[in-house]
């Protein structure tokens, strides 16, 4: 039985790890966060992903998962570790030299090391093979080296690591060709080789497109908003057209890949790539959008329930959430702010969270940053009740609300929130 050693235990470590686990690996799963560790070895885990629980206790307790703060010497190395972007949006690869030179001391001939992490171009080349290489091996052909990207929906990775395409990149084609041997044990979609360069834009790009077309999106809403155009029926409408796919807009882009991947291709062609770069500013602008809403509909020193902090719904993970900003953003203009959200733990974050029922008592707003199946629902009995002023502002449209009393604004309305607007669109 071969021995896999994944070092980082995060979103897509972990899941990765058990799912190589379950094709009959013996893996070993390493982090720095002891607390992860500590549960993984229990058959427990620390993020919030659909089946990934029963999977790591079946593995776990059959013997072929555990985890580690160090690494061991295996057959197949696989890094995923985190790519955040420094405050001027540049990519921060500490996390990957770091997770490459801890296991160097653990490396034998014929080992083949994959890198996982999203990374900006020329990573494989310019960073992680000069790192191996300085160790004294000859990449390509003592250690084979590969970069396949992860390309998975949190909610459904379990499904998408094995059914979607994979590609994998190889610093030379031996090196490509023995990585897709090793996905090949679970993965049912294609498996494509290719270059490490080509691999590592390609991942890019992926997340690059989705948030360029939500940019549009959200510019649309701005500009629906000014005219007072329902913008949800424009885009409903439009995409009926054959060969068009507006997506929906939103309060922002979180989640460590459409709000970060596309400054690794900025960073490395900044001429090159004004499209890019201004999709990412109108995105950006969509937190104070949000609240520039709020001030027209509820006075200073008012109270906002803000339901969802997550950057997606139905998930736990808040990494550059829009909703964070929002909250700031809210509490500069001497909002009051209660917050709630079922799917995330009070460690996670620096507010307090709230219950349902403590979060909408005397507010003058629910504000629906994240698209939980927990909020299509709402109890409006509650909201007569409990809210000062029953108001719900929905930027993720996804609140179906039958009480004609409780009012309710998602981007297809904003323009009503404005009553200058209100009457030009009358006239």
């Amino acid at each position: 039985m071969k021995k896999i050693c994944v070092v980082g235990l995060g979103y897509i470590g972990l899941p990765t790890a058990a799912m190589f686990a379950k094709s009959g690996y013996e893996v070993v799963g390493v982090d720095i966060n002891e607390k992860a560790v500590n549960l993984l070895n229990q058959g427990q885990i620390h993020i919030e992903e659909i089946g990934l629980g029963e999977l790591v206790k079946t593995v776990v307790d059959a013997g072929r998962l555990k985890g580690s703060v160090t690494p061991e010497y295996s057959d197949i190395f696989i890094i995923s570790v985190p790519t955040p972007n420094y405050p001027d949006h540049t990519a921060n690869l500490e996390y990957v030299k770091s997770a490459t030179e801890s296991i160097l001391p653990y490396l034998k001939e014929g080992n083949l090391v994959i890198v996982e992490s999203t990374i900006p171009p020329r990573t494989i080349d310019d960073f992680v093979a000069p790192i191996i290489q300085a160790s004294g091996w000859r990449v390509g052909e003592e250690i084979y080296l590969a970069h396949c990207p992860e390309r998975v929906l949190p909610g459904r990775i379990l499904i998408e690591l094995v059914e979607n395409i994979r590609i994998i990149g190889g610093i030379n084609k031996v090196s490509a060709i023995k990585a897709a041997e090793v996905y090949g044990s679970f993965v049912t979609g294609d498996i494509i080789t290719t270059s490490t360069l080509t691999a590592e834009m390609s991942k890019l790009m992926e997340n690059t497109f989705r948030d360029v077309n939500i940019a549009l999106a959200n510019e649309l809403t701005k500009i629906s908003d000014k005219l007072g155009i329902n913008a949800l029926e424009v885009i409903e409408l439009a995409n009926k057209h054959p060969r068009v796919n507006l997506h929906q807009p939103g309060p922002g882009v979180g989640g460590h890949c459409l709000a970060v991947d596309p400054y690794f291709i900025i960073e490395k062609a900044p001429e090159e790539s004004p499209l890019i770069n201004y999709g990412r500013k109108i995105n950006n602008s969509m937190p104070k959008f949000v609240v520039e809403h709020v001030e027209k509909i509820v006075e200073k020193n008012g109270k906002v329930a803000v339901f969802g902090l997550t950057y997606k719904g139905n998930i736990d993970d808040v990494r550059e959430s829009p909703s964070l900003e929002i909250i700031s953003l809210l509490k500069e203009k001497e909002y009051k702010v209660s917050l709630y959200d079922p799917h995330v733990k009070q460690e996670q974050v620096n507010f307090q969270l709230s219950s349902f029922d403590d979060a909408i008592f005397q507010a003058d707003c629910i504000l629906i940053l994240t698209d939980h199946i927990e909020f299509k629902g709402l109890d409006e009995v509650k909201i007569h009740l409990k809210m000062r002023n029953p108001i719900v502002f929905d930027t993720k449209n996804c609140v179906k609300i039958n009480s004609e009393s409780i009012k309710y604004y998602n981007y297809g309305n904003l323009f009503k929130m404005s009553s200058k607007t209100a009457d030009l669109v009358k006239k």
